[in-house]
C-alpha cells in the first residue's frame, strides 16, 4: 500500500470517527433548532373520547423471567385505558423457571382480576421473533404493543398512544427510555445521550427503530419476521417506515428498565446489538436511498457508520501510529488516540469508586464500541444465532 493510501485511509477514518461521535449530534441539534420543532408530544391536542380510542393487544413475550413477572403485572394493573379495549397476551417461550406459575398467581391477585389477560405457556424454546411472529398473527386490536418484562410503562403510557395514532401517518411510536438503576456512570450518559439524539432525530421526523422495553405499531402495517432476526426492535419497526408511514418519538410516555446489568450482561447486549446493527444494516440497505431523506440521513449517520466505527477507529489508530514514524503531522494525532484509550483501559480496568462523568462516558464507549466490533465479526462468520438467551445479573 503506498504511503498517499494510508494517509488518505488514517485520516478520512479519523473523519468519520468525529463526524459520527461529534458532527451528527452537533447537525442534528442545529437542524431541530432551525425547525423549530421541540416534539412537545399532545399539549395542545384535545382528548379523545372514550369511544373513539382504538382496542390494543399489549404483547410481552418472556423468557426465565421469574424475578420480573409479578412486578411487570401489577404494573399493567394500574395502566390508565378502558379495560374493554385491551387485551393482554404474557407469551412464555419455553420457560426453564417459575415464569408461568408466577405469571398465573399474580394475574389472580384481587388488584389485578380486571384485566383481560392470557398467559400462553409455549413448551419449547423458539426465540422471541418466533413468538412475536404466531402471536402478532393471530391479534385483532387495531393497534399492538410490545413490551419487555423487566420494563415498567407510565400508567398514561396507552392513553397518550392512542392520541399519537390518530395521525394516519403514524405506525410505529416508540417512547422515552431510562434507566432505573445504571450499572455504571458512563450506562446512565450513554442513555441520556441517545435520549437527546431521539429527539433530535424525531424533530426531524426520521426516529429510528424503537426500544423493546416497549413500543406500540399498527397491527395492519405488520410484516412477519425472518426467523434469525437479532434486533426486532428495530427491523420491525423499520419495516413499517418502508411502507411509507413514520416512526414517531414520544418523549411524554416512558418505559422503566428495572434489571441492573452487570458488566457481563452488559457486554452481550452490547455485542449483540453489534451483529444486530450489521444486519439491519445489509437488510434495510434501501432506507439509504435518497427518498427517505432524513431518514436515509440518520441511518447512515447513525447505525450505518455504527457498524464500522471499531473498523474506522482501529485503521485511524494504527495508520496513525504508522504514520508517525514518518510524518510529524502525526505524531500528535497518534499519541491523542493513544491517550485516550489508555485513559478508556485504566477505567475499565481499575473501576474506581469516584468515577469523573467524563472519563466513564469515555471508557463505556471505548467498550462498546469493542463489543460491537465482536458481535459484527460474530454475524460476519455466521456464528450469531438470532435469538435470545436469557443472562442474568450476577
Amino acid at each position: 500500500m503506498s504511503a498517499t493510501t494510508t494517509i488518505v485511509l488514517t485520516l478520512l477514518s479519523g473523519l468519520l470517527v468525529i463526524y459520527h461521535h461529534l458532527g451528527y449530534p452537533l447537525i442534528l441539534r442545529w437542524l431541530q433548532r432551525k425547525h423549530g420543532h421541540n416534539n412537545d408530544g399532545l399539549a395542545n391536542k384535545p382528548p379523545l373520547d372514550t369511544d373513539d380510542l382504538p382496542s390494543i393487544s399489549l404483547l410481552i413475550p418472556a423468557y426465565n423471567e421469574a424475578q420480573w413477572i409479578a412486578d411487570k403485572i401489577h404494573n399493567l394493573a394500574i395502566l390508565n385505558y378502558p379495560q374493554d379495549r385491551l387485551n393482554i397476551i404474557i407469551a412464555c417461550d419455553g420457560c426453564s423457571d417459575d415464569t408461568v406459575a408466577i405469571a398465573r398467581q399474580t394475574a389472580s391477585q384481587i388488584e389485578c382480576q380486571h384485566l383481560n389477560i392470557e398467559v400462553r405457556n409455549f413448551p419449547a424454546n423458539r426465540g422471541k421473533v418466533a413468538v412475536i411472529n404466531e402471536v402478532i398473527g393471530e391479534l385483532t386490536g387495531e393497534l399492538v404493543a410490545l413490551s419487555d418484562v423487566s420494563a415498567l410503562i407510565s400508567i398514561d403510557a396507552l392513553l397518550l398512544a392512542a392520541h399519537y395514532f390518530r395521525d394516519p401517518k403514524v405506525g410505529v411510536l416508540s417512547p422515552h427510555y431510562q434507566l432505573l438503576n445504571p450499572g455504571s456512570a458512563g450506562e446512565l450518559s450513554y442513555w441520556n445521550y441517545q435520549s437527546r439524539m431521539k429527539a433530535s432525530e424525531a424533530a426531524l421526523g426520521a426516529t429510528l427503530g424503537a426500544h423493546g422495553a416497549f413500543y406500540v405499531l399498527r397491527r395492519r402495517l405488520f410484516t412477519p419476521l425472518a426467523a434469525d432476526t437479532i434486533n426486532d426492535d428495530f427491523i420491525l419497526p423499520m419495516n413499517i417506515v418502508m411502507q411509507g408511514f413514520r416512526a414517531e418519538y414520544a418523549a411524554d410516555i416512558h418505559a422503566l428498565e428495572l434489571e441492573q446489568a452487570n458488566d457481563n450482561l452488559d457486554w452481550q447486549r452490547r455485542q449483540r446489538l453489534g451483529a444486530g446493527n450489521c444486519q439491519q444494516l445489509l437488510r434495510l440497505k434501501k432506507l439509504l436511498l435518497p427518498r427517505y431523506r432524513g431518514v436515509a440521513f440518520a441511518f447512515i449517520s447513525g447505525k450505518g457508520l455504527r457498524v464500522l466505527m471499531p473498523f474506522c477507529m482501529l485503521i485511524s489508530l494504527l495508520g496513525s501510529i504508522y504514520l508517525a514514524q514518518q510524518y510529524v503531522l502525526f505524531i500528535p494525532i497518534a499519541l491523542g488516540q493513544v491517550l485516550l484509550y489508555q485513559l478508556a483501559l485504566l477505567q475499565v480496568v481499575l473501576k474506581p469508586k469516584r468515577q469523573i462523568p467524563l472519563m466513564a462516558s469515555l471508557a463505556y464507549l471505548v467498550r462498546g464500541h469493542c463489543a460491537s466490533l465482536m458481535g459484527t465479526l460474530r454475524y460476519i462468520a455466521g456464528l450469531e444465532r438470532g435469538r435470545w438467551q436469557s443472562v442474568k445479573p450476577d
